[in-house]
Order: C-alpha cells, then sequence, then structure tokens
C-alpha cells in the first residue's frame, strides 16, 4: 500500500472508530432539546469559528428551510456567525471574545437553546457565550472534540468527538447535525420529508 493510500485508510478508519465511539444518548438529547423549542416556539442559536462556523451555517439553514418546509411551525434558528457588520463592529470595538456574547445579550430568553461549537472546546467567544446562557437558565449544547475543553464541562448535552483531530471533530459535528435533521423531520412529518418540489425532481 503505497503512502497516500494509508493516509486515506487512516483517516478514514479514524472518523469510522470515532462515529462508533458517539454517545448516542446524547444525540437523543439533543433531538429532544430542539423539539422542544419547537414546539413552544422558542429560538435556537448556533456559533462557532473557522470550520464551526461554517457548520453552524449549515445546520442552521437545513433547520430553517429542510427541516420547516411545508409545515405551518417552522423552527426558529439562528447563526451567530452570518452578521458580518455585527461581528466585525463588535471584534473592532469590544473584543473577538465577545463576538457572540454582545448578540446573545440583545435576543435570548428562557427556553431557548444555545449550541456552541469549538472542536478543541476551548475557544473562549465560544465558552464566554455558553457560560451567559448558563447563568440565564438557558439550556446549552456543545459540540465539541479532543478531551471536550471547557465546554464539554460547562454544557447541560455535549456532541463529544473524542479523536485528537480537528477535521475528524468537524465531520463527526455535521454528521451528527444531519441525524438531529433527518430525526426531527422523521418525528414531525413521519413519511413526509419532502423539502420541495424543485428538490425532489433533481432526484429523478
Amino acid at each position: 500500500m503505497n503512502d497516500t493510500r494509508l493516509t486515506i485508510e487512516n483517516y478514514l478508519s479514524l472518523v469510522k472508530d470515532t462515529i462508533d465511539q458517539l454517545n448516542r444518548e446524547q444525540i437523543e438529547k439533543v433531538i429532544e432539546s430542539f423539539l422542544r423549542a419547537y414546539h413552544s416556539g422558542n429560538t435556537i442559536y448556533i456559533f462557532g469559528n473557522g470550520g464551526s462556523a461554517a457548520s453552524a451555517t449549515h445546520a442552521t439553514g437545513d433547520l430553517v428551510k429542510g427541516a420547516s418546509f411545508g409545515m405551518e411551525k417552522r423552527f426558529r434558528v439562528m447563526s451567530l456567525v452570518d452578521n458580518l457588520p455585527a461581528l466585525m463592529a463588535i471584534a473592532n470595538d469590544i473584543s473577538y471574545d465577545d463576538i457572540f456574547i454582545e448578540q446573545l445579550k440583545n435576543f435570548i430568553k428562557p427556553g431557548d437553546v444555545v449550541v456552541g461549537i469549538s472542536g478543541s472546546g476551548n475557544s473562549t467567544n465560544v465558552v464566554k457565550a455558553m457560560q451567559y446562557a448558563k447563568d440565564k437558565g438557558v439550556q446549552t449544547i456543545a459540540f465539541c472534540g479532543y478531551t471536550g475543553g471547557k465546554i464539554k464541562s460547562l454544557a447541560d448535552i455535549s456532541i463529544h468527538s473524542v479523536a485528537m483531530d480537528m477535521e475528524v471533530a468537524e465531520d463527526i459535528h455535521m454528521i451528527v447535525f444531519n441525524v438531529i435533521k433527518k430525526e426531527v423531520m422523521r418525528r414531525l412529518r413521519g413519511s413526509n420529508t419532502s423539502m420541495g418540489t424543485t428538490y425532489d425532481e433533481r432526484l429523478r
């Protein structure tokens, strides 16, 4: 086996092993948390840095459109990474460490859910926002990697990618978000999981 092939196999094996070690009970708790927020009309806030920011935007889009399409009642979800003027103003005038907490101060209320994503589990801006939410009595969910970091011990629920690898953590987090989306759709709509006529047509 050449070096390239070995590297590919090592990475894929690590992803598979990490999936096997995922705590299914914690995933179920996230699903239940999202459904409670849905039924009560509360908002889910999702955020992270870098690749985790991309995951926050992706997961938000999936819940806003995919899990909500065709339904009278819809998911209320906000990604805190997408308002660039607000992010840059907070980072420039206050601190990059406050880019998420300052936004939460505008919005969160009892019954909401705060989801912080950090591969290391120690990103200061994620930790500060989650601590603020916890102090306000809002449920907190951590998506973390490596040893879990500060947000794992801080959060009410944690999705922990145990591999000591940032890219694997990002992969695992997005896999779990997709599992959550599919399951909330199934529970709310049963077999009717259409995401739009143009979407359906592309699959024919």
